[in-house]
């Protein structure tokens, strides 16, 4: 399958691919300075539509069949206890709420670079999430300590902003010292058919991030269609995203186990496509050690083994870890721990 979608997209961008090639764990990026193969896709809106129209059609019952039959493998033990330190490793802890505070960021900051003071085994999480006037305090908070400063943007969690609002949120929480940027894009423009619009606004913002890395949230919820997450998906990886992202969390339909299979198969074509890794952040809803667990196997049986790493898949929770440290202590230990164990975020 993989090789079929690969050929597909090379026929539409003219890119020769060797099916018979032996295929390399993580393809080399190509030089910057070299000709893209992709370049004449974003040329215009009209050759634009052409691509994104020309992807192939989503199988709706097939990916959802699919994505629940992944999620009924069994995990045994020690491949269990694995995958729990991974999850934690993996969290974008996250805070995005109007009441939020110094204090409860800080507080944050700390259950995230030592989520469990009685198991010093325990790992970190990979990111620390806020908004951009409390990015300061968490990069104060987490100095030394290896774990990302992550910021939302460009008018989360709408979009609705003219688009030197966005820039100017992007910039603010990088000077801030944000190590990863988390932008939505403007579901307005793609829903009425404005790719360029979109691709352009990414590529600006991507700019504005400077160094930090750029996670681009697709709004799933919105989308409608399986077809829509698709060519979004495609458009925000065209516009140089680091990692696509299915959802702010704040809409009714959030990551679900069929919409981010369907992004880790898009990420996965690309590479194949492009040699160009991307990552995956499914984010809202993912509350349980038993879902975390259900993804993981979704990414290594969809994209791979490559992508088992906070360094290319993230979740964006606030009460998953909790589960995770519940399940840890359970499976050292054989009992579940009181109520007090994990802190209440």
């Amino acid at each position: 399958m993989t090789c079929h979608y690969a050929r597909r997209y090379a026929r539409l961008v003219t890119m020769s691919l060797k099916a018979d090639a032996p295929k390399a764990p993580t393809p080399p990026t190509p030089p910057e300075d070299s000709p893209s193969a992709l370049a004449d896709v974003t040329a215009s809106d009209a050759s634009l539509r052409r691509f994104l129209h020309g992807l192939p059609g989503v199988d709706a019952v097939g990916l959802e069949a699919r994505a629940a039959s992944l999620g009924t493998r069994s995990i045994k033990t020690t491949a269990k206890a694995y995958a729990l330190d991974l999850a934690i490793s993996m969290i974008d802890l996250t805070t995005l709420e109007g009441a939020d505070t110094p204090g409860k960021v800080r507080a944050l900051c700390a259950k995230g670079r030592n989520p469990d003071p009685t198991d010093r085994s325990t790992p970190p999480v990979a990111a620390i999430c806020v908004y951009s006037d409390l990015v300061a305090t968490a990069r104060e908070a987490l100095a030394g300590s290896g774990v990302a400063v992550a910021s939302v943007a460009t008018a989360f969690p709408a979009g609705r902003a003219a688009r030197s609002v966005k820039l100017a949120d992007t910039a603010e929480a990088v000077a801030a010292g944000a190590d990863e940027v988390d932008m939505v894009i403007d579901r307005g423009a793609f829903l009425a058919g404005r790719y360029l619009s979109v691709f352009e606004e990414i590529v600006a913002v991507r700019e504005a991030c400077g160094d930090a890395h750029l996670k681009v949230i697709l709004e799933n919820g919105e989308l409608a269609t399986y077809d829509n997450i698709r060519r979004a998906s495609w458009l925000a990886m065209l516009a140089g995203a680091d990692f696509i992202k299915t959802s702010t969390g704040k809409v009714g339909v959030n990551a679900t186990p069929a919409n981010t299979l369907l992004m880790l198969q898009a990420v996965r074509d690309f590479r194949a496509a492009t040699g160009r890794q991307i990552g995956v952040k499914p984010a809202g809803g993912i509350r349980t050690a038993k879902d975390a667990v259900k993804f993981l196997v979704l990414v290594n049986e969809t994209a791979g083994p490559d992508w088992l790493s906070p360094t290319w898949f993230r979740f964006g929770a606030s009460s998953l870890l909790n589960d995770l440290l519940m399940q840890r202590q359970k499976l050292g230990t054989g009992r579940y721990s009181g109520p007090d164990y994990v802190t209440v975020d």
